[in-house]
């Protein structure tokens, strides 16, 4: 499945399974053998439905679903801070809330992105991210998301990544793009 599907793909859990439990945020463990549908894999995690519930699983437990885990990431020898940057913005283009089709920089949460190179040529990551409503209870699922991704990218040493609510997001906020998916041009 190689993204947002109004059609359901079935699965049958091959393992034992972490997953997260949307909109509450709750983390349960799915067992094995356990039926559902994938509703939507994008950014490298999915979203299930398991028995009248949506589920978030993230992409190092993919092939409890039968997918394949993401690649790791790769940046050459002499990448420059720009080059990092770059590939940060990238990941939090991985970012998706599990009931949204689109990830967090077009939906414009992220308010902010820089990062500082340190002595021993590692580098910290620095994130302001907001949610689409305050009482969200995927907040801390998306912050850690974010986090864990950028932190993948060889040379970050460290994500920090600050959930803000000012100034208060609204749907101008987002891209055309996002827009459009969504409904909201």
């Amino acid at each position: 499945m190689s993204g947002f599907s109004l059609s359901s793909e079935p699965f049958t859990l091959s393992r034992d399974c972490n997953a997260v439990m949307v909109p509450q945020g709750d983390v349960v463990s799915l067992p094995a053998g356990q039926i559902g549908y994938i509703t939507q894999a994008l950014g490298g995690s999915f979203t299930v439905y398991v028995e009248g519930n949506l589920f978030r699983i993230a992409g190092n437990d993919a092939d409890a679903l039968g997918k394949p885990q993401p690649a790791p990431l790769e940046v050459p020898d002499d990448a420059t801070n720009a080059d990092v940057e770059k590939l940060a913005w990238d990941q939090l283009r991985t970012v998706f809330d599990p009931e949204i089709p689109v990830n967090v920089v077009e939906l414009g949460l992220v308010y902010d992105l820089s990062l500082e190179q340190t002595e021993s040529g590692q580098r910290k990551v620095y994130v302001k991210l907001t949610l689409t409503a305050p009482g969200c209870g995927m907040g801390d699922i998306l912050v850690d998301d974010a986090r864990t991704k950028l932190e993948m990218i060889p040379t970050v040493s460290e994500a920090d990544v600050d959930l803000v609510f000012d100034p208060p997001w609204s749907h101008s906020m987002m891209s055309d793009a996002a827009k459009l998916e969504t409904g909201m041009l």
